[in-house]
Formats: structure tokens, C-alpha cells, sequence
């Protein structure tokens, strides 16, 4: 899902592969390039699987960030 936002107005990508009872979800930076990457169960529902996506992306941009 291109163009959602995670704070201070970033563009983040999002990619979901779904392998039978699993979904690796992608949530990229578009800023930094940083990616990172959950699994989470096929059936979750698609909003709480981004959102899983983005809060460890968010995690992830304040810990590079040094806070």
C-alpha cells in the first residue's frame, strides 16, 4: 500500500506475501530505505498487519535515530 504515512510526513511502502497460514508484511521508508519486516497469520485482518508493519518501522527510525 504505497503512500501511507508513519510520522513526520514519510511515505511508507508496504508489501504483503502471503505463504499459506502466514503473511510476511514489508513496510519501507522511503526517506532512508529502511525496511523492516513481521509475519503475522494470513487470515489478520490487513489493517492491523500495517499497522504492525509501522510500528515496528517507527521502533526502528527512533533507535537508528539515537532516541
Amino acid at each position: 500500500m504505497p503512500g501511507q504515512r508513519a510520522g513526520a510526513g514519510r511515505d511508507v511502502f508496504i508489501e504483503v506475501v502471503t505463504l499459506g497460514t502466514y503473511a510476511k508484511v514489508t513496510a519501507i521508508d522511503s526517506a532512508t530505505g529502511t525496511e523492516v519486516s513481521v509475519t503475522c497469520p494470513a487470515n489478520a485482518p490487513r489493517a492491523s498487519m500495517d499497522a504492525a508493519a509501522l510500528n515496528k518501522l517507527e521502533y526502528v527510525l527512533k533507535k537508528n535515530a539515537g532516541g
